[in-house]
């Protein structure tokens, strides 16, 4: 093959020899085992009525990986989507060069700018690929839905085009365009200069080209970057759509993509927010996502003008179905207001939150865990959260989140934190009553807090067993109280007021079946706004 005759020609025979031992992950005449990638796949797989948020660890052979960077032009007719390009660019090109270095192969993707390229080597080094035999029907078009799509409901209204321009603005730049001598509707000639295009790496936005140099270098999984991911990541001949339903382990890297959506179109919400549903959207029908950080270390990107306080999830319950509800509850009554992080346990791996650097920069801590017993750094990442005195909100488990089951042996390294219950959220959890009748709610005696307000008691129903939580702590608030019968009342929602000064809500109730009362929805999102003072 014509990659084969290059190596051989540049490096020799001895080269090939390594490459192909590294290739194949043995350690001969001094070749290393390759390092693989360590990704954590996030989707959202479909589940007893709802769409339940998963991470997957997968390992992926840089040699069998390939980025293809999608249409991160030069200049494009939306002002503000150069500006976030340009923002989005300097990070993009540490992730192609560190997983260049590894061994990924990089292709570029600047559609309709290959003119610009017709003499580098990287586009010869495409157009010299031969034609692979199994060439997939259509692969050379533009595809606008799979079936799966058909599943759910686009998120994104964007038949406007999707230009979140301030209209004087996009008059101004358009002149702009048209004295630099471009279309103003079409500007691009080239990718940003941002982006370093070496001999090794590959230029094309033709699907029949790309689909051959997957193919000839033995490429299983694909990284997709790059704008726009409503439009061309995910219909271009080789985006997300045509390498899903055409057998590639393909990836959105998600925090390395925009859309073009205008917040003044349906679901009128924030641009950045209309990004967050494109991604669901994703994760749910098309193929999973990762972020940059996986691969550079450090915290994944986000962009300045997203000034949305962060609420981070930890999630790590093997009962109540919170990696379904709490997603599906952020989407539909947090996002426009509000981001979402989400650190789940892994798939296989019950007790280790991977994600947890995202609570560095995160507002509020959002609970849902059961007897999770981590590694030390994860526990001292969750104190170091509590001790700044940002807010904490628990629901069901977290008043059990980090407490391992008496007599449990705690593995070398991992610790749990059992005084989460009483030096955080102010309980006093000690067992539950048996399963049977459902839990009457109703006020606490001269209750009056903001998270009340709208509330009806009686809307509220807890199907879950009634926590024993009595005595709570001197200074907790208890809001709301559960009954069953035959039983004492016991406190279902209280306020804690720690002596770290930070604002504390917990909720016993929290199970799947309480998620579908609105009355329950608006509570939690009460408690979210009163803890970041909405």
């Amino acid at each position: 093959m014509l990659q084969r005759s290059c190596w051989l020609s540049r490096f020799g025979s001895l080269a090939v020899a390594g490459f192909a031992v590294l290739a194949t992950g043995f350690t001969v005449h001094g070749f290393a085992e390759p390092k693989l990638l360590e990704l954590r796949l996030r989707s959202r797989v479909e589940v007893g009525g709802g769409f339940q948020l998963i991470e997957t660890p997968s390992h992926w052979n840089p040699s069998e990986t390939a980025i293809i960077v999608c249409d991160m032009w030069d200049l494009h007719h939306c002002a503000n989507a150069v500006k976030r390009e340009t923002e989005m660019a300097p990070t993009m090109e540490r992730v192609l060069k560190t997983s260049r270095d590894q061994g990924v192969v990089i292709i570029h993707a600047p559609s309709s700018c290959m003119d610009a390229y017709k003499d580098h080597p990287a586009r010869q080094h495409a157009q010299m690929t031969p034609r692979s035999k199994n060439l997939p029907k259509e692969i050379g078009t533009w595809c606008y839905t799979i079936p799966n799509e058909s599943k759910g409901k686009y998120p994104l209204d964007q038949t406007d085009g999707g230009e979140d321009d301030d209209p004087i603005e996009h008059q101004e730049w358009a002149a702009k365009l048209t004295s630099l001598g471009r279309n103003p509707r079409s500007p691009w000639k080239s990718q940003i200069n941002v982006l370093s295009i070496v001999e090794k790496d590959y230029i094309s936005d033709n699907g029949e080209e790309i689909w051959s140099i997957l193919e000839a270098r033995g490429i299983k999984n694909v990284i997709l970057m790059g704008v726009h991911l409503n439009m061309c990541v995910l219909g271009r001949p080789f985006g997300l759509r045509q390498l899903a339903r055409n057998g590639k382990n393909v990836v959105l890297m998600r925090d390395m993509t925009d859309t073009m959506y205008n917040p003044k179109m349906a679901p009128f919400v924030s641009h950045f927010a209309g990004t967050d549903l494109m991604i669901e959207h994703v994760e749910k029908f098309v193929c999973p996502t990762i972020t940059s950080d996986q691969i550079l270390g450090g915290k994944p990107f986000r962009f300045r003008d997203d000034d949305r306080p962060t609420v981070a999830f930890v999630i790590g319950d093997d009962e109540y179905r919170t990696e379904a509800s709490l997603p599906a509850f952020a989407s539909k009554y947090l996002i426009a207001d509000y981001r979402a992080e989400f650190i789940l346990d892994q798939e296989g791996a019950r007790d280790n939150l991977a994600g947890i650097s995202t609570l560095k920069d995160a507002d509020l801590l959002f609970v849902s865990a059961r007897r999770r017993v981590l590694p030390r750094s994860q526990v001292e990442a969750l104190r170091g959260f509590v001790q700044s005195g940002k807010p904490v909100i628990g629901i069901r488990t977290a008043s059990h989140a980090f407490a391992p089951k008496t007599g449990a042996k705690i593995p070398e390294g991992r610790e749990g934190w059992p005084g989460f219950d009483a030096e955080v959220l102010g309980g006093h959890y000690t067992n539950h009553h048996g399963a049977g009748p459902k839990v009457v709610v109703s006020f606490s005696p001269g209750a009056s807090h903001p998270i009340l307000e709208g509330i009806e008691p009686s809307r509220l129903i807890g199907h879950g067993t009634l926590y024993k939580v009595n005595p709570l702590a001197k200074t907790a608030t208890p809001l709301l109280v559960g009954t069953i019968p035959g039983q004492n009342p016991e406190p279902v929602a209280w306020v804690n007021a720690p002596s770290t000064g930070h604002k504390v809500f917990y909720t016993s109730l929290g199970q799947f079946q309480d998620f579908e009362e609105p009355a329950f929805n608006k509570l939690l999102k009460n408690a979210v706004e009163w803890a970041l003072s909405k």
